[in-house]
């Protein structure tokens, strides 16, 4: 499991973005790869999967 800050999301539109911790690298994340409710600024953990254009966060889950 990687860790990282939830950057942005549009509760809206279904996607945002996660910082990786310890790196600059950033994912997409769609809203079915949540499993619990995320906001802007949400320490979180999740796992990668390939997607169409790249890397995406799946299994997101929110740490306390």
């Amino acid at each position: 499991m990687s860790k990282g800050t939830v950057k942005f999301f549009n509760d809206t539109k279904g996607y945002g973005f996660i910082k990786e911790d310890g790196s600059e690298e950033e994912h997409f994340v769609h809203i079915s790869g949540l499993i619990d409710e995320v906001r802007e600024g949400d320490v979180v953990e999740f796992e990668l999967q390939q997607g169409k254009k790249g890397m995406n966060a799946v299994n997101v889950t929110v740490i306390d």
